[in-house]
């Protein structure tokens, strides 16, 4: 275990995670009626990164999915939630009844542990021990669950205007990192000869 490479690990992941961009989110899905319960949310997303850590590049494998494409799949995905958020517009369905328990999807996946949570958290293995990374992904959960948890508290000191600014600019940077993540393997999906390789930018 080393302190250095824990603090590395920890502010990549806080960076990839992005909890503070993704909180207008969840104050936009309670105010929309969605029941999240913070304590499960941030377990669940523990047991995907970790589980993920150990298992998720064989998984892939086994279904015949590169993590390549994985990420783009993720990339897309975060791309149409920043542009929700900054145009206003509704491209996904709204939920209803008993799916408006937004715990598990989308919170803890893909929100919090999503596409490139886990393809950074594959990557990661080349450059760090097992030990550190696991260390900064309980760190990490620690913070979601802050936030979370505080979210109510939060959006009352933003209030409606800055929730609604703060929507849109996390929606650009979301954005911004679907483009990062995109343009980062999607030249490696097209290319599969290419073997798995630590993400550019993480070096």
């Amino acid at each position: 275990m080393h302190v250095q490479e824990i603090l590395s690990v920890t502010l990549i992941l806080f960076s990839v995670i992005d909890i503070i961009g993704i909180l207008p989110i969840i104050i936009d899905m309670k105010k929309k009626g969605v029941e999240i319960e913070s304590a499960k949310a941030s377990l669940v997303s523990l047991l995907i990164m970790v589980g993920f850590l150990f298992t998720g590049e064989g998984i892939l494998k086994m279904l015949g999915v590169d993590v390549q494409s994985f990420a783009v799949a993720g990339a897309l995905i975060i791309f149409f939630i920043g542009l929700e958020m900054i145009l206003g517009i509704k491209l996904f369905r709204e939920q209803t009844g008993e799916s408006t328990k937004g715990t598990v999807v989308p919170v803890a996946f893909p929100l919090i542990a999503g596409a490139g949570t886990m393809t950074t958290i594959i990557s990661m293995k080349a450059k760090y021990q097992t030990l550190d990374i696991l260390i900064a992904i309980a760190l990490n959960i620690l913070l979601v669950y802050i936030v979370l948890k505080g979210s109510n508290w939060i959006q009352d000191k933003l209030g409606d205007a800055g929730a609604a600014v703060l929507r849109k600019v996390f929606g650009i940077i979301l954005l911004a990192i679907s483009i990062k993540l995109f343009k980062e393997n999607f030249h490696l999906v097209i290319t599969p000869d290419k073997k798995l390789g630590f993400m550019p930018g993480l070096t």
